[in-house]
């Protein structure tokens, strides 16, 4: 079996699949909310669990806790090997379920494999990019991640006239996709830079702790809280949206279930342009403190259009538009590249988990709360909860937006730590095609966002 080259188009493809599926379950889910009510007969509070449970919440944050302790210990291959046939197992059980119960644990179980993945694949991505090419390939994941939304709603919406089937058949495909995702995954090389780091714990006897040598750090503790502002309250509001919006048109707006899904498809059609055509060509080059303050600012004034004027189809468009833009060049995108580039890289996929673990654990609660906020105390109170904490995020990261570009991860790493961590292990931070980009990018250390 040939294994694909690290740092390649192939191998990015084969890694993003992860995004493309945890995106594609939680709108899946969220495309066929009010069918699985209406054919079960679901309450408020069932259905604020499944959207708890599911791989928009406590699911894939209990996924990634574990998930990402895993990568860092046996690897980022093994999570790709056993990974997806947990979520096939998921996406199955949706796809029969015959009650709640069932229905629930299916949602469930896809999401902690959605919850292990995603750690991986951003840290392998990261670890197999060259200085010049990470952020491209962090947005060649994010791609993905937003292109699977934007077809599956276009699915939900094609399937709408046959209902409940409809989406049943939507999470075969999702099984069928997480297939073929598996057989390219298991053909990866594993991440070199990580397998120096293991190779350097064997010479020196060193034995990490998965919590002790993250928490025991200042630095680390900080960087934990920046990175937590920025995607939690930015998260808090796209999981919600995620989860509930089509159910939000249809409830609070009168839209048809299909004309939901078909608002939806659009708005992930805004989210993967400006993704390809914005984050992935210009994140490498652009003022990162800018790129983010204009994605975050686009991101409340669509909350603000749609809490304020009316859920009209003049502020709904505009809503997609402004929304679907921001989600491409925003808080996700960023902190999907920061995330990898700010922990050395013994903790690398592990901190991730610990954070995501945090993000949609938040996530998960909220899940719980937003429809009752929806219910009780309408949309305008709902949507202005929705700014408020889109405003949060915005702050956090344009004051303290990380000057990392044009840097290699080594180079981060040295700055950052300093003899913090002793030599061997920050020569382990990057991947040897990185350490003949220190002379040619010598220019942009001083480049970061300003």
């Amino acid at each position: 079996m040939s294994e694909s080259k690290p740092g390649s188009i192939k191998s990015t493809f084969a890694v993003s699949i992860t995004n493309f599926l945890d995106s594609g379950s939680i709108v899946a889910g969220a495309s066929g909310l009010t069918l699985w009510t209406k054919a079960f007969g679901l309450s408020s509070f069932q259905v604020g669990l499944l959207g708890a449970l599911s791989a928009n919440a406590f699911g894939s944050a209990i996924g990634a806790l574990v998930g990402g302790h895993l990568s860092d210990k046996y690897g980022r291959k093994v999570i790709y090997t056993y990974d997806m046939l947990v979520y096939m197992l998921g996406t199955i059980i949706v796809a029969l379920s015959v009650n709640f119960p069932m229905l629930l644990v299916g949602f469930l179980i896809t999401g902690l494999a959605v919850g292990a993945g995603v750690p991986a694949s951003w840290t392998y991505i990261s670890e197999t990019s060259q200085s010049t090419n990470r952020a491209k390939n962090i947005g060649i994941s994010q791609f993905a991640w937003s292109l699977g939304p934007a077809l599956i709603f276009i699915a939900g919406t094609a399937l709408s006239p046959i209902g409940l089937i409809g989406n049943r058949i939507i999470f075969v495909a999702l099984t069928v996709i997480a297939f073929i995702g598996w057989r390219l995954q298991s053909k990866l090389q594993e991440s070199k830079a990580w397998v120096d780091q293991k190779a350097h714990e064997r010479a020196t006897g060193e034995k990490p702790h998965p919590y002790k040598d993250l928490f025991s750090n200042a630095i680390n503790l900080k960087t934990l809280a920046f990175l937590i502002g920025v995607y939690m309250f930015w998260n808090l509001v796209a999981g919600a949206m995620g989860f509930f919006m089509p159910y939000v048109y249809e409830t609070a707006g009168g839209l048809s279930n299909m004309q939901a899904n078909l608002l939806q498809a659009v708005l992930w059609i805004f989210t993967a342009l400006a993704t390809y055509f914005g984050f992935a060509r210009y994140g490498d080059q652009a003022n990162h403190r800018i790129f983010f303050f204009v994605g975050s600012a686009m991101a409340a004034a669509s909350w603000i259009v749609l809490s304020y004027a009316g859920m009209n189809w003049v502020s709904l468009w505009v809503f997609v538009t402004l929304w679907g833009v921001s989600a491409g060049i925003g808080a996700q995108a960023w902190y999907a590249l920061w995330a990898t580039e700010l922990f050395p890289t013994k903790y690398r996929a592990g901190s991730q988990g610990i954070m995501f673990f945090v993000v949609r654990g938040s996530a998960g609660i909220w899940s719980i709360v937003f429809p009752t906020i929806l219910t009780n105390m309408g949309f305008k109170a709902a949507g202005t909860f929705m700014i408020v904490l889109l405003i949060i995020s915005l702050i956090i990261g344009t004051i303290w937006t990380p000057q990392t570009r044009g840097k290699s991860l080594d180079e981060i790493t040295k700055e950052r730590y300093g003899d913090d961590l002793d030599e061997d292990e920050k020569s382990n931070t990057t991947i040897s095609s990185n350490s003949n980009t220190t002379s040619s990018h010598t220019n942009h250390l001083t480049g970061g966002a300003k």
